[in-house]
């Protein structure tokens, strides 16, 4: 009997390192997480140049759909494509990481992708 209360504390000690491990991996590393898009991206200019020359280099312009408007908080239609964020780009500006993005009338759509809304516009 004196054996078995080390036995099971040691078992419930190797199960909670298990279990700390395993939520440690799930949620990704430990304090490393990424933060979610939103539908506000405020960018200085120096960011806004620098994604505008990584970015313009891989894209091509879309024609806007008709009655769409591009503006901040604006909904991107579902015919529109959207795409990830070159990487250079998501190195150079860490904070763009989680968004897509659309080219369309010379301006760079920065969208979040859980809605679909425009977050920020990068103009040439």
């Amino acid at each position: 009997m004196k054996n078995t209360i080390p036995l099971a504390v040691a078992a419930l000690l190797a199960l909670s390192g298990v279990s700390a491990a395993a939520a440690r991996d799930m949620s990704g590393h430990a304090g490393n997480k990424m933060s979610a898009a939103s539908d506000t991206l405020q960018l200085t200019d120096a960011q806004q140049k620098s994604i505008w020359n990584d970015v313009s280099r891989h894209a091509s312009s879309q024609t806007a759909p008709t009655g769409f408007n591009a503006a901040l908080g604006a909904a991107v239609p579902s015919d529109v494509s959207t795409y990830p964020l070159p990487r250079q780009a998501r190195r150079d500006v860490p904070a763009v990481r989680p968004y897509r993005y659309a080219m369309m009338q010379d301006k760079l759509l920065i969208v979040n992708p859980s809605d679909h809304k425009i977050a920020d516009i990068v103009s040439k």
